[in-house]
């Protein structure tokens, strides 16, 4: 049953890791209905989170190299600082600095505490309100080019807000995107592209931290192929989403997150789950 309920995680990993919806929020409540009704854990959600992460990587593979090309060209004078690539590698590595030091001061909280079920069903209500509003009132003129470093911080923030299972990655950092008049897919692009270096980082740093050690929620062979079905799946999803958005307002997630906090009380409160 592990192999299966893994298979199952997996798919969900992928088909909500890129929607504003949370991902970490629905991995954590779906392992309370799997067979043996348990939490997969904040290391298999961060491994598993590799797997969608390379799906960012090879749809925006053009891309990525040539911000990493033009960054490492700038370095040595054969580029100018004020090149849009070069820019953009500057203020994904100053968008990344919340996120690694939130992540490593309250890691103890984030593997514990921060995975209870009240705090994701509130997370989930009320971001989801802040993505309507942002959604609603966001000017949406603003395109990457006119990203600025304290934007970067402020994007990187909202990014680090996800490390709480419910804010949702690309739902915190695109919220405060439209808040500060940014585009939907300006926004959601800009997420995309930041989520590489934190993701890989802590992803990476629960496989070496889970090596040799036993107990974990699923086994070293359950969440390799989980992380492959998040791939596939995410490959998908992000090619979707980024049509979507170019076309459609965030209205139906925002529904979406507070329904599923409002069902997520009501079990508690029932006593159907223990949070």
């Amino acid at each position: 049953m592990d192999f299966l309920n893994a298979v199952i995680l997996g798919f969900v990993q992928g088909l909500t890791e890129f929607l504003p919806i949370s991902s970490s929020a629905h991995l954590r409540i779906l392992g309370e209905f799997l067979p043996g009704a348990k939490d997969p854990g904040a290391a298999f959600t961060a491994i598993t989170q590799l797997g969608t992460e390379t799906a960012v990587v090879v749809f925006f593979w053009r891309d990525i190299v040539r911000i990493v090309s033009r960054w490492a060209k700038s370095l040595v004078g054969r580029v100018p600082r004020n090149d849009p690539d070069a820019r953009m590698g500057w203020l994904i590595i100053v968008g990344s600095i919340p996120i690694v030091v939130l992540g490593v001061l309250f890691q103890d909280q984030i593997e514990t505490t921060l995975r209870s079920l009240w705090i994701v069903a509130a997370t989930l209500i009320g971001f989801g309100i802040l993505l309507g509003i942002a959604d609603w009132v966001g000017a949406k003129k603003r395109r990457l080019k006119d990203l600025t470093v304290p934007h970067g911080i402020i994007f990187g923030l909202a990014q680090a807000l996800a490390l709480i299972p419910g804010v949702s990655r690309s739902g915190g950092t695109i919220t405060a995107g439209l808040f500060m008049g940014y585009e939907r897919r300006a926004a959601a692009r800009y997420s995309f592209l930041l989520a590489i270096p934190a993701v890989f980082g802590s992803g990476l740093y629960q496989v070496y931290k889970s090596m040799g050690e036993t107990g974990g929620a699923y086994g070293p062979l359950e969440t390799v192929v989980a992380t492959v079905i998040a791939f596939v799946v995410g490959l998908v999803v992000i090619a979707f989403f980024m049509s979507y958005i170019s076309k459609r307002s965030f209205l139906p997630f925002v529904i979406y997150r507070i329904v599923l906090g409002v069902v997520l009380i009501v079990l508690l409160s029932a006593g159907v789950l223990q949070a």
